[in-house]
């Protein structure tokens, strides 16, 4: 799961790893469980066939395969072509039609990241370059401060930035609502040369970014809420001039994403179902996310063993299987699939389900509020979406498995598919969140620890994982899979 910048059956061979899980009581939801279909002959057969132990093996290849590429397996990497491989190749030989879809990615490389605070009082401040920022002139950018209004859209929209009062100066934002994309469109707009955004808390700067090189306008990077504050309290009182001087370097690599189909099927009413298989570069990506893609592809064998890839025995309608690329770079890889789709193709995807980080060691249940039932964030997803969680509620209603709604925040690949009216949802486990006492009480775990304490970091391992939670959720994707595959009616609702 990219980071903000503004994703039953006993296993006895791996009890060990799975003991410290705790059983927690039921949650009650708003749709009662007796509101959903009960398991068709597929998904109720998915469901038996699928296990954590199963899928295990999957991340331990993923595993091995860090551990041999310099300890990640992240978008452009040789540790990333060997997963790609290791997928593409399991699935071709299981009967399915595989394809690999290569598209381009930058890398940055910061040589250079100063600012310097001129005069009397001069001194330089911590400062994190934005990823894909464009770079200053050679010996920096001089110019005075002008500070963006500071409310609860700070920097982010043509208002913030009054006429003619940032003309050849940098803006200085504070962090918050908005993406940095955002922010520095409009202070580009009101004519600022660089942008820099100070923190909204904690200690360190702002580590923000764009999606690609085309998306850094002027040269943008982050400082400290303390930093940030001074330079505000100063530049009330008079002019203000600093030196911004950052130097990036952008290389171009190809990385690929991994698609495959049912040979049969309604290719009309296609049942996608995506998990991103980059890692980030400081670890091995194991729960992120390496369990929505070990869970996807072990439903994946199940569903062929099952014959849905034998002619005549397959399943009503196509499913379609996909493992993006550069995630956790932006959504890029699953933002280049839509983007190359017709209209025609767009209409023919009946849903996506996207799973990402589905083994979390401090976990909670989510499931995509497809509803907007907790009315908060984005709203509601496309038409269809409202049925997908009524679905995935009802089943762990069912197993007794307690379970919360999650907004559709646009940190994983769902996001493309939405934005084109496809009604999408699935669920995770939780990242960098801090799960509450209330959590604690109806899941298990720690309460004030991050759901991932390893998230995106050289700790996300094997040891990184909750099985009994990894179990569960292998159950979701079976039974929707399995569900869909068969059966669109539910998605009239």
């Amino acid at each position: 799961m990219r980071a903000i910048r503004h994703r039953r059956r006993s296993i006895p061979a791996l009890a060990a790893l799975a003991a410290a899980a705790v059983a927690a009581p039921v949650l009650l939801t708003a749709t009662p469980a007796a509101a959903h279909p009960r398991e068709g002959r597929l998904a109720k057969e998915l469901v038996e066939e699928v296990t954590a132990r199963g899928a295990y093996r999957h991340l331990a290849k993923f595993q091995q395969i860090a551990d041999a590429n310099g300890g990640n397996r992240a978008a452009g990497t040789p540790g990333h072509a060997a997963s790609a491989a290791y997928v593409h190749d399991t699935l071709k030989k299981a009967g399915y039609d595989v394809s690999y879809q290569d598209f381009d990615i930058y890398e940055a490389h910061t040589k250079t990241e100063k600012t310097t605070v001129l005069g009397a009082q001069g001194r330089e401040l911590a400062t994190a370059a934005f990823t894909f920022t464009r770079s200053t002139p050679a010996g920096g950018l001089t110019a005075p401060l002008a500070l963006a209004r500071v409310d609860e859209t700070p920097g982010c929209t043509a208002d913030d930035y009054p006429a003619g009062a940032f003309t050849g100066k940098i803006a200085l934002v504070k962090r918050g609502s908005c993406t940095f994309v955002e922010k520095q469109k409009a202070a580009a707009a009101a004519g600022a040369l660089g942008v820099i955004v100070y923190n909204h808390s904690g200690t360190t700067p702002v580590r923000g970014g764009f999606s690609s090189p085309a998306e850094g306008i002027i040269p943008s990077a982050g400082i400290t809420l303390a930093d940030g504050e001074a330079l505000t309290a100063a530049a009330a009182g008079g002019e203000v001039t600093v030196r911004l001087d950052l130097d990036q370097e952008h290389v171009k690599k190809t990385t690929r994403n991994v698609i495959a189909e049912t040979r049969g099927g309604r290719s009309d009413r296609v049942v996608a179902v995506g998990s991103h298989l980059d890692s980030v570069p400081d670890g091995p990506g194991i729960n992120d996310n390496g369990s929505g893609s070990a869970g996807l592809l072990e439903v994946a064998l199940k569903l062929a063993e099952e014959g849905a890839n034998k002619k005549g025995k397959g399943p009503a309608n196509k499913v379609r299987f996909a493992w993006w690329s550069a995630e956790e770079l932006g959504l890029l890889g699953s933002e280049h699939y839509v983007a190359q789709l017709s209209e025609k193709q767009k209409k023919d995807i009946a849903l996506y389900l996207n799973f990402d980080m589905i083994a979390s060691p401090n976990p909670a249940q989510f499931v995509y509020d497809g509803d907007d039932s907790d009315k908060t964030g984005a709203g509601a997803g496309p038409a269809g979406s409202a049925q997908i969680e009524a679905l995935i509620n009802g089943f762990l209603d069912r197993k007794h498995k307690p379970h919360e709604g999650s907004d559709f925040d646009g940190r994983s690949d769902y996001g493309p598919f939405i934005a084109n009216g496809i009604p999408a949802g699935g669920t995770f486990t939780g990242a960098e969140g801090v799960k509450t006492a209330e959590q604690a009480k109806r899941y298990g775990g720690t309460a004030g620890a991050p759901y991932d304490p390893n998230y995106h970091g050289a700790g996300d391992t094997l040891k990184n994982l909750d099985l009994k939670v990894f179990d569960t959720n292998l159950d979701v994707i079976a039974h929707a899979v399995g569900t869909y595959a068969q059966d669109l009616s539910s998605l009239k609702g």
